[in-house]
């Protein structure tokens, strides 16, 4: 059975993030979560559109036990890195994967990272329905900062988002609605934009929750 929204709602109004999500995945299987796909394929299409070698660097911020990463790992691709707050959600994934050295897991919070700050060099940022639980402007800045900071020149950023139409909720937490404007107003105009789309993602207990697909590539 899927979760719906209810089911991981924290009852405390003070939400601790890191312990929301540490049990949203501790007490659901992978397949069972409300925003589980089987296969990333509107992701992978927009990897394969930057013409990208296989060698290129893939972060995924806000990777849970997304089979995103083992569709990379069929289509060739091996130096990826999976990052989530929650360190339940990557041992997850890890189980999953087995052993790996094509992956590196990263758990760190986006709005105060440790580690993921020290990153550089990044080809693709790839986020799938991160960035709209974020609803104060300091940590939408913080969250574009740090994109900004470890991008290199020419690189690509990929976000899927829920849209303008989209739910207002996801496990139990409010969420910021964006169309492809707002993202443009976001990152700047040192980012162009390279494709977008809309898509309506079906969950698995049946709910259509329509997002949109972004490609955007950072200016030299």
């Amino acid at each position: 059975m899927a979760i719906n929204e209810s089911d991981c709602k924290s009852k405390d109004q003070t939400i601790d993030f890191k312990k929301h999500w540490n049990d949203a995945y501790l007490n659901n299987k992978t397949e069972n979560l409300g925003w589980f796909e089987e296969k990333s394929e509107q992701t992978i299409a927009l990897i394969k559109e930057t013409k990208l070698p296989r060698n290129a660097l893939i972060l995924n911020v806000g990777a849970g036990s997304s089979t995103l990463i083992d569709n990379l790992l069929d289509e060739g691709f091996f130096n990826i890195i999976a990052n989530d707050l929650s360190e339940e959600a990557l041992k997850s994934l890890k189980n999953r994967i087995g052993k790996n050295d094509k992956v590196k897991f990263i758990v760190d919070d986006l709005l105060n990272p440790l580690k993921l700050n020290k990153l550089e060099n990044i080809d693709v940022w790839n986020d799938r329905a991160v960035l709209h639980f974020f609803l104060k402007e300091e940590e939408i800045k913080a969250y574009f900062n740090l994109l900004k900071k470890v991008l290199k020149p020419n690189g690509f950023v990929i976000i899927a988002i829920f849209s303008k139409n989209g739910a207002e909720k996801c496990c139990g937490l409010k969420l910021k609605q964006y169309d492809v404007e707002m993202l443009e107003n976001e990152l700047g105009t040192d980012f162009e934009l390279k494709n977008s789309f809309n898509y309506t993602f079906l969950n698995p207990f049946g709910a259509e929750r329509p997002y949109i697909y972004t490609l955007f590539q950072r200016k030299n």
